[in-house]
């Protein structure tokens, strides 16, 4: 879901090489086509150039105002955070964020106290998992002040974990210093946790020794279903019928179904694989290539044989999916839901259609890939959710084709139309979806920069696409303002399905916001001239409609040189006279990353994960380590490293969020 995230163990130049080989379009192209090049510069635009593209795309471009606002934003009501750089995090006045809970606090009931000098597996698997990421609130009785928190837990950060790993070394030597329980206990740190939560007086705490709550890891037992279900694909030594799969790695963000079940989703699965494609395995190489495998990142090879490709060359097959878990029942078995398609899946942005049908919008996050949406055959009932049960088992998943005049068409992944047939190495919808990036380049869908987090206002059926950046876009890719040559700050284009209607197989799109600091004219971007030079932000990474229909921003890498400010959250106005106002209402601490945002029903509650603080994103002995952390958040206690948690903001006195 983010960039620095995954730059965490791997250097940038290694951890998202987009893999993508075809000639299909470019958003870049596309954008190219649909405006004049007249006024184009190669590589970076003219100030005349950016004015042409907003008035063409209806959004304003003028410099961000550093004094009073020339234009209101009557939506979000708070007074704006100031942007920097520190050890700590910082909230809009007049509201409280308190931490919630934190990697290595106990969600079990047997879980023992925290531990930093003495981890293990088995303590690791009943505590709070490291990197949480994606949240989701599922109120208990209606309740907006008692309900379950579903929370990812992405990857780990083996240098801040551990005690003196570390010291004098460069990331892959950590990884070849970590004895096998500290590998294990990574192993457990992975997934997601199932919390009880309760507000009382004002305050937020967990349900200790809660009937829900559950840690789920990437050994926890889980059914796969759908297409791909039985494939032979699917098929390994300890599994040889390939309908059960041991654990769920690199989630990141997520979503929730109307039937009470939590949608998490698996990204960067190729980093925890080892070994070279078997002899015999040939044509499976290019599908390998085509998902980045053969750079390892995590060394579970070393304890768990699954992960190695030579020995298990089926294995990676199992991983890249959307996984559906009832919160409700621990004891419920997660499911692999393989006709949403296997890919590098941010989250699952989704509503229910006007026909009742269930509409699933994904992003495969990495350079030059694309937008997929899944369209359920069945409908939802509404008054039975175990109708809903496998709802997810049957549909059409389709990708998105961007084209030239501002319009669109979804492109189905069905085995047997077009391109997709045996000749070309689908014999069935099965490897449809196992190779879903495959079928989609023949299809010839258009090349996004790294598309994250997708979601829905279902009031005005529009849908929000968040494309973080594209730093390896060449200045020759493009003669247009966005994506950018070296288009390093991002951006988020808006999907309008003709008719309201979301099973649409065609829709209208258009640009909401180019990214980046509005000062700087070759930039490009394109902010409301109300946007103050606080609130201006680059690389959208998660987002959220909250119950009101207000989108909220999160970022990843929106510091370390590139903008002199940490990440946070930004309120972002859509429509009407401040569309492209964005406004900063909290910041993270010094290397961290803001992800999950998601807020109550009752909107007197936003729930945000601080995801790796402390994280220098080096790869030199210099870097930030668990003794020698850039912060201590949020214990800042000698010896304790920073630590990954979720926060629960409210105003203080009570209130809605923002009004």
């Amino acid at each position: 879901m983010n960039e620095l995230k995954r730059v965490t163990p791997l250097p940038e130049a290694q951890e998202d090489d987009g893999s993508n080989p075809t000639a299909n379009a470019t958003l870049g192209d596309v954008i190219a086509g649909r405006l004049s090049r007249r006024d184009v510069m190669m590589g970076a635009l003219a100030v005349t150039a950016v004015s042409a593209i907003a008035a063409d795309l209806d959004i304003p471009s003028k410099s961000h105002a550093t004094g009073a606002a020339t234009n209101s934003t009557p939506s979000f009501r708070f007074a704006e955070v100031e942007a920097g750089v520190d050890a700590t995090h910082h909230v809009a006045e007049g509201y409280d964020a308190d931490v919630l809970i934190r990697w290595g606090d106990p969600v079990l009931g047997d879980a023992p106290p925290f531990d930093t000098a003495k981890q293990t597996a088995s303590s690791q698997s009943t505590q709070f998992g490291y990197n949480n990421d994606y949240i989701g609130y599922f109120p208990l009785e209606g309740s907006s002040n008692h309900g379950l928190l579903v929370v990812n837990h992405e990857y780990t950060n083996e240098e801040l974990m551990f005690p003196g790993i570390a010291e004098g070394r460069t990331r892959p030597e950590i990884q070849k210093a970590l004895t096998p329980e500290q590998i294990l206990t990574t192993m457990m740190a992975h997934g997601g946790s199932v919390i009880e939560v309760r507000r009382t007086g004002g305050k937020w705490t967990v349900v200790a020794n809660s009937k829900y709550a559950r840690r789920i890891t990437a050994d926890t037992e889980m059914a796969i279903t759908g297409p791909a279900a039985g494939h032979k694909k699917m098929r390994t030594s300890a599994d040889p019928e390939g309908r059960l799969v041991k654990g769920m790695i690199n989630n990141c963000a997520g979503g929730m179904t109307p039937w009470g079940t939590w949608l998490t989703c698996e990204e960067n699965i190729n980093f925890y694989f080892d070994g070279k494609d078997p002899v015999g395995r040939s044509a499976d190489a290019a599908a390998l290539a085509r998902y980045g495998f053969g750079k390892p990142w995590n060394p579970w090879a070393r304890v768990d044989p699954r992960f190695d490709m030579a020995r298990e060359p089926n294995e990676p097959n199992r991983f890249g999916w959307v996984v559906e878990i009832d919160p409700f029942d621990p004891k419920s078995v997660p499911k692999k839901r393989t006709a949403l398609g296997r890919f590098k899946h941010e989250g699952a942005g989704n509503v229910v259609n006007k026909d009742g049908r269930f509409v699933v919008y994904q992003g495969d996050d990495e350079r030059f890939d694309y937008v997929y949406r899944f369209v359920t055959a069945g409908r939802v009932d509404a008054s039975n959710h175990a109708a809903n049960r496998d709802l997810l088992d049957a549909g059409t998943l389709s990708v998105a084709r961007f084209d030239e005049d501002g319009r669109g068409a979804w492109l189905p992944l069905v085995h047997g139309q077009g391109p997709l047939v045996a000749a070309n190495g689908f014999a069935d919808q099965g490897d449809v979806v196992i190779h879903a990036r495959l079928a989609a380049d023949l299809l010839g869908a258009t090349k996004m920069d790294r598309p994250e987090d997708v979601d829905v206002d279902p009031a005005t059926n529009r849908v929000f696409v968040m494309l973080t950046n594209n730093s390896r876009r060449k200045a020759g890719d493009i003669n247009a303002a966005n994506p950018r040559a070296g288009n390093d700050f991002g951006h988020i284009v808006e999907i309008r399905p003709d008719g309201g209607d979301h099973a649409s197989e065609t829709f209208g799109w258009d640009i909401l916001l180019r990214c980046g600091d509005p000062a700087i004219a070759p930039v490009g971007a394109t902010f409301n001239p109300a946007t103050t030079a606080n609130g201006w932000f680059g690389m959208p990474d998660n987002c959220m409609i909250d119950p009101a229909g207000r989108l909220w921003v999160a970022t990843d890498g929106n510091n370390r040189g590139k903008t002199g400010r940490t990440d946070g959250v930004w309120a972002l106005e859509t429509a009407g006279p401040a569309r492209g106002t964005s406004k900063l209402f909290f910041r993270v601490p010094e290397g961290a990353e803001l992800c999950g945002p998601y807020m109550t029903p009752d909107l007197e509650t936003f729930f945000v994960a601080i995801q790796h603080p402390g994280d220098s994103a080096d790869d030199s002995p210099s870097m930030s380590t668990h003794d020698k952390p850039l912060t201590r958040w949020p214990d800042f206690k000698d010896g304790m490293p920073p630590r990954p948690s979720v926060m629960a903001i409210t105003r203080k006195g009570g209130g809605k969020i923002a009004t």
